[in-house]
């Protein structure tokens, strides 16, 4: 009886194998256009004119070699020296905050992720030392229905990054040293408005088209100060913002590693999809 059980399913078996047809493959290729995403660099260009700290070392390359050897093959090679605070660059927390992350420390969740813009460019262009605003914040919210997603990078376009390298539009003055300090005029975040960044939304990190997160005529730095206690990193100097829809794209922002920097300069590129 065992013996007829088994020959009854194994035949079975065997039929049903039989009677089952190949499955025909999708030939159909994907659309390339429609999952590529589009690439905005936010970098300005490193230079003799790119803008610094008016108390910081520009930019310095000095050519080591340039041209053919004796052996045949062509050659080139420089040497360059800047500050770690200058052009596009990253501010560590350690920048403005003791015993906080170096620029090698920062987790890369921090420097790479969802993003969103926040364009107060048109109040700006009027008032050179506009400061972005809570309302700014909230305004951004209602227009879009949404608070700011946790774990955001939330880049600020002032407009300002149109006079990039004009030191005299861009920072407000040509003049370099001490005493250039006090004629710096440009827009920045607003004291109020990074403390309730910190207390109300998660965000990762925060960067902005201006030479400072606080604006030109801060004498105390309070926006550095209260974001990067949190251990939120500042990017300044960036560029193209207005190039970035408001929402749903990404950033990766990656620094030059420096052992115990306080800052880096920055490759921060945007991937947005069309």
């Amino acid at each position: 009886m065992n013996k007829i059980i088994f020959l009854l399913t194994a035949l079975l078996m065997f039929s049903c194998k039989q009677e089952q047809k190949p499955v025909e493959k999708d030939l159909e290729a994907p659309n390339p256009v429609s999952s590529k995403p589009k690439i905005i660099d936010l970098t300005h260009e490193f230079s003799e004119e790119t803008v610094y700290w008016v108390t910081a070392k520009e930019f310095e390359m000095d050519v080591v070699a340039e041209g053919h050897t004796d052996a045949g093959y062509y050659y080139a090679a420089n040497n360059f020296a800047t500050a770690e605070h200058g052009g596009t660059h990253i501010d560590a927390p350690i920048h403005f905050a003791a015993n906080k992350q170096h620029v090698n420390e920062i987790p890369l969740e921090k420097l790479i992720g969802p993003a969103i813009k926040v364009d107060v460019s048109e109040r700006s262009f009027t008032n050179p030392d506009y400061l972005v605003s809570i309302e700014d914040f909230t305004n951004w919210e209602k227009e879009h229905g949404m608070q700011i997603p946790e774990g955001s990078i939330v880049l600020l376009e002032t407009g300002f990054s149109k006079y990039y390298p004009d030191k005299k539009k861009y920072l407000g003055t040509d003049q370099r040293g001490p005493e250039a300090v006090k004629l710096l005029h440009f827009p920045g975040l607003d004291p109020e408005a990074a403390q309730w960044l910190v207390d109300n939304r998660k965000i990762n990190s925060i960067g902005l088209d201006t030479p400072s997160i606080d604006y030109g005529q801060s004498k105390d730095f309070k926006a550095h100060v209260i974001l990067l206690s949190e251990n939120i990193p500042a990017f300044e100097n960036l560029t193209n913002l207005e190039q970035l829809p408001t929402k749903d794209f990404e950033v990766v922002a990656l620094p030059m590693k420096i052992k115990g920097g306080s800052g880096a300069p920055l490759r921060i590129v945007a991937f947005v999809n069309e």
